[in-house]
């Protein structure tokens, strides 16, 4: 079985920057096929440096974001939620310019912006309606664009944890470029089922894929079922990325979100490294 594995940024750097670029090289040496460009603050992302670096590659760029609590789409403050939008608008930009085809994450709230509290009405009618905003924006300048919703676990936020609330979410938005993002370390804590949540969004729903064990750690060495995860994202038709995400083990902001306090290998690329081989072993086992 084929899959396209890529890497996150986030294996390597917290917040991308100009002293970053090098990543973008390092990512196809290493025998990954998609980088993800985590965009932590597209207000100073270095786009053209970007691109100049992606054209010296055969690597497929996408990008991923999270919103935080200056830019929450569902906080009670019109300002900030006005303030996600113009993120948004901004990550459009970034993307077209790129020739990225996905922008994924937490980009429907803020991360880590819990209330202790099921989501309200309130709550959903004002992240559609900034979306739906965000998403007609993107399919006029640029319609190649799909905004893929990640559902994260409990504790990182209230609002999307499910595939099924994701793809109702898409579904309520209503423009069409909205798809679902999963992520294998967050579907062990929320969902019943891989081959249930891939199936539930299905090939017109599921848009992108982050490929992480349940702990964080290297892939294919925790208790996620990636040759049942494989089987079902072929037969929907899922013909995006797999991409690794993980964080290396000096990071303190994202550690400190993610609750990471030990080591799972030396370094972030290490991780990614042996990860990409077991992921391919595995993938390769179900041809």
């Amino acid at each position: 079985m084929k899959v396209k594995f890529g890497v996150d940024s986030f294996i390597w750097t917290e917040v991308f920057t100009e002293k970053d670029l090098w990543i973008i090289k390092k990512a196809e040496e290493l025998g990954f096929e998609t980088i993800d460009i985590a965009i932590a603050r597209p207000e100073s992302f270095p786009t053209e440096l970007v691109k100049q670096e992606l054209a010296k590659t055969n690597l497929q760029v996408v990008t991923t974001t999270t919103l935080n609590a200056e830019t929450n789409l569902i906080s009670p403050d019109e300002n900030i939620r006005k303030n996600g939008i113009r993120a948004l608008k901004k990550l459009v930009d970034i993307n077209k310019e790129l020739g990225s085809t996905i922008l994924g994450g937490v980009n429907y709230a803020g991360w880590g912006c819990l209330s202790g509290k099921p989501k309200t009405e309130k709550e959903w009618n004002d992240s559609v309606s900034a979306m739906r905003e965000v998403a007609a924006y993107a399919k006029e300048t640029y319609p190649e664009l799909n905004i893929c919703v990640e559902p994260v676990n409990r504790f990182e936020t209230h609002f999307i944890n499910t595939a099924e609330e994701g793809v109702r979410y898409c579904k309520a938005v209503g423009t069409g470029n909205m798809k679902v993002h999963l992520d294998c370390f967050h579907m062990i804590r929320e969902e019943t089922s891989y081959t249930g949540a891939v199936e539930t969004c299905g090939k017109e729903y599921l848009g992108y894929v982050h490929v992480c064990e349940n702990n964080r750690g290297i892939p294919g060495t925790g208790l996620v079922p990636f040759a049942e995860f494989f089987t079902a994202l072929k037969k929907v038709g899922y013909e995006g990325p797999c991409v690794i995400e993980s964080f290396d083990p000096s990071f303190e902001e994202l550690n400190g979100q993610c609750a990471i306090w030990r080591k799972f290998a030396e370094t972030g690329e290490d991780l990614a490294v042996v990860g990409l081989a077991n992921l391919k072993k595995i993938a390769a086992s179900l041809a």
